[in-house]
């Protein structure tokens, strides 16, 4: 019984290490791309055009609200990205993996990207809900400080080089992160015009099904199509940072 639970523990930390290996995700991730890229397409088109097309008018805000088939994602993402960022800030700095750093390089500018897509089409929603663009209430303010931090990291990593960015860019995800719970418990915390959670697991849906079904449809399209977009630009983070070892030679002579 001992040897098999010796046995088990070194299975589990030769997967570990394997997992942190550059050359082994490139391969390994070469093989999931074209069913992602199907099970992206699908999920996004159906959620999207079934949300903005064909899902029913809400009966206080009329057509406005089909914004949230892409707010509440774009919303919903910013945030779970940079919590996967500050998992592999102290990844990097624990265990020294040169994947989680190349992971966090990868996630900033898409995680940047999309608190813009809900900053934007949050203020859109706003204009005929609020009757303006912009309110400086809780949970838009800490959304834009949000922004600021994913544009702060993308800034140390290009004004740094090596372990030293790596390290920097891994203190300040961390720290940056006390401001997810911020924006998650912001709209009970203060009082603000946004609204409640549109999603919770321990509370029945407010939506009718046929709102409801799209929007987890649009929700699920969209963390695909940021596994997507992550994958592509961490394969090209890899073949950058690995391009003196031999097996990025090989590759790249063939």
């Amino acid at each position: 019984m001992l040897g098999i639970r010796v046995e088990g523990k070194t299975m589990r930390w030769t997967f570990f290490h394997k997992l942190g290996s550059p050359k082994w995700f490139y391969e390994i991730s070469g093989k999931w791309m074209p069913w992602l890229s199907v099970a992206t397409v699908i999920f996004l088109l159906t959620g999207l055009a079934w949300g903005l097309a064909f899902a029913p008018p809400d009966y206080l805000q009329g057509n406005s609200y089909r914004i949230i088939f892409i707010h509440v994602p774009s919303a919903f993402l910013a945030q779970a990205i940079y919590v996967m960022i500050a998992v592999t800030a102290a990844i990097q700095l624990v265990w020294k993996m040169k994947l989680a750093d190349m992971a966090h390089a990868a996630m900033a500018p898409v995680g940047a990207s999309f608190t813009v897509l809900a900053l934007f089409t949050g203020a859109v929603w706003g204009k005929p809900t609020w009757g303006t663009w912009w309110v400086w209430d809780a949970r838009l303010t800490s959304m834009l400080i949000l922004l600021f931090l994913y544009i702060g990291l993308t800034a140390l990593r290009s004004a740094m080089n090596g372990q030293v960015a790596a390290r920097a860019c891994a203190i300040l995800a961390l720290v940056g992160v006390v401001n997810i719970p911020i924006i998650k418990y912001s709209v009970q915390w203060w009082n603000t015009l946004h609204q409640g959670a549109t999603l919770t697991i321990t509370e029945k849906p407010s939506m009718a099904l046929e709102m409801l079904i799209p929007l987890l449809l649009s929700i699920v399209g969209f963390y695909l199509f940021f596994i997507l977009v992550f994958v592509k630009r961490l394969r090209v983070e890899i073949l950058s940072r690995e391009r003196r070892t031999g097996w990025v030679r090989r590759l790249m002579s063939k």
